[in-house]
């Protein structure tokens, strides 16, 4: 009697085991699944933001059969994307170690653009605001006499050597006045040799448009432009990066992969209960 009873419970013991793997890997399996859902989603919103910004993007494309747009002010901005944007995207791209270092890429580049047409805009703005002041007399009608008293030799020496030998400081890293607080410094030293490579271009391109409305269209279209094609570099070069990942997930997705045992997925619901 004993030993049926402990027949029995071996049996049972067996079956309950059984169950629970069965419903382990059942868990396993689901959980996959929703996984592998998820980052289907996320590769379909990245395509899909890829797509949008493209379409945005389009009036940039290099296009040598298309006409000239009516404004001046984007030729010109076309022109000059066409020569900057493949130098900053090689120069984004390199940066995989961190988000950060291409955030503070980012905004270094742009906060040098603003910072480079400052002065042009300034002096252009005081050369109008001079032309409309009236000239001053160059000639003075006044005669100025100057009378030098008679000094001895002594008094009339210059002593040329006289000078006390300044001390020599230390240059001051460019890059640091280059800089934003608080941003990544490998991104940072990255965006002022990227940005010492267009800076002239820019520059020039912007001194070609003589017309006020051509230089406000060319300078907010320019930073426009800069931003979404950083966004666009950011989305290419995510879909890129390998996704992080564990041993365990990849034997569970290995699982997946495997042939499915009909009589081992399948549910006993007549198992006794645990």
């Amino acid at each position: 009697m004993q030993e049926n009873q402990l027949m029995i419970s071996r049996e049972e013991l067996a079956e309950e085991v059984k169950l629970r793997e069965q419903i382990s890997k059942a868990i396993r399996i689901v959980q996959n699944r929703i996984s592998k859902r998820k980052i289907s989603a996320l590769m379909e919103e990245i395509q899909f933001k890829t797509l949008i910004q493209n379409l945005i993007l389009e009036a940039a494309t290099e296009d040598p059969e298309k006409d000239p747009h009516p404004a001046t002010g984007i030729n010109v901005l076309e022109d000059l994307l066409k020569k900057i944007i493949p130098i900053l995207e090689d120069d984004f791209k390199v940066l995989t170690t961190s988000e950060q270092q291409r955030e503070s890429f980012r905004s270094h580049v742009i906060h040098g653009v603003r910072n480079a047409l400052a002065p042009v805009q300034a002096s252009e703005k005081a050369g109008e605001a001079g032309a409309e002041e009236p000239a001053e007399d160059a000639g003075l009608s006044e005669d100025v006499d100057i009378n030098i008293e008679d000094e001895d030799e002594e008094g009339k020496f210059i002593d040329i050597d006289d000078k006390k030998p300044e001390a020599e400081e230390e240059p001051a890293d460019p890059r640091d006045e280059f800089g934003i607080d608080g941003e990544d410094e490998t991104g940072r030293n990255a965006a002022y040799n990227s940005f010492k490579k267009i800076q002239s271009q820019i520059i020039d391109a912007y001194s070609l448009l003589g017309d006020e409305k051509d230089q406000g269209i060319f300078y907010d279209y320019l930073i426009t432009n800069l931003k979404l094609y950083f966004d666009k570099f950011e989305t290419e070069l995510q879909t890129r990066l390998n996704e992080p990942t564990t041993p365990e997930y990849e034997k569970q997705a290995g699982e997946l992969d495997e042939p499915a045992d009909p009589a081992g997925d399948d549910l006993d619901l007549d198992q006794p209960a645990l």
